[in-house]
């Protein structure tokens, strides 16, 4: 497979080259990045859709994060990066059917078994409102472990500091990591999901966008038209 390469930009966004996706990590290069969270109407009730990375992931691994999202590849336009939605959850929305909610720019430290990491990103955020069951995703095998869903309320009180956990229900995939691969051509393969399950979650576990991030796109969410079209 062959590796991917990033734009990479200065801090005022002006296009600087391209550079190799661990070399932008070890470097901290600026580049661009697409966010975007799925909320759903029960009722009088909008539940918001987040993730849990894979414990293999290269950045916080096995942290609580957004809907969806990856990486701009080089030359790659921010209207083709809705590709995550299908590749991490099965999920076909063009890109004209997402509603824009702000752009973030972000800077986040680690160390993921012994190698410190630092990611600059310029994230454009955008939310979608799709009525569907957690059990109707299909999760990327390489990315997503388990796919969680909460009232949009209790998630931006957690976020606020009003109460110190939630109580989410999620869907894991339902391989083992080694049946996980296409060894054809190292693709990840769509995975089923397994029966709910429920767990108490707290801030900390979550990637560390910051509160204002969280709180600003959690608020944006409640804003989202309805769209019965897709209702199940």
């Amino acid at each position: 497979m062959t590796p991917e390469r990033f734009d990479i930009y200065d801090d005022q966004q002006n296009w600087i080259g391209t550079e190799l996706r661990r070399v932008v990590h070890a470097k901290g290069f600026w580049h661009r990045s697409f966010h975007c969270w799925i909320v759903r109407d029960e009722g009088s009730q909008r539940l918001v859709l987040f993730q849990r990375r894979r414990d293999i992931k290269d950045t916080f691994p096995g942290c609580y994060d957004i809907t969806a999202a990856g990486h701009l590849t080089a030359g790659e336009q921010l209207h083709e990066a809705s590709r995550e939605l299908e590749e991490e959850l099965g999920v076909q929305a063009p890109f004209e059917t997402l509603t824009y909610l702000l752009t973030a720019s972000q800077q986040l430290e680690g160390q993921v078994r012994g190698v410190p990491f630092i990611d600059r990103e310029f994230s454009s955020v955008y939310g979608l409102c799709l009525n569907q069951p957690l059990e109707a995703y299909t999760l990327q095998a390489n990315e997503v472990d388990s796919l969680y869903e909460v009232p949009l309320d209790d998630l931006i009180a957690l976020f606020r500091g009003e109460t110190h956990a939630i109580q989410a229900a999620g869907v894991q995939a339902m391989q083992s990591a080694s049946d996980q691969v296409d060894q054809s051509n190292g693709n990840s393969i769509p995975l089923p999901v397994q029966a709910r399950h429920i767990r108490e979650i707290q801030a900390a576990e979550f990637v560390p966008h910051g509160t204002e991030y969280y709180i600003d796109v959690l608020e944006a969410l409640v804003h989202i038209p309805k769209n019965e079209s897709n209702s199940a």
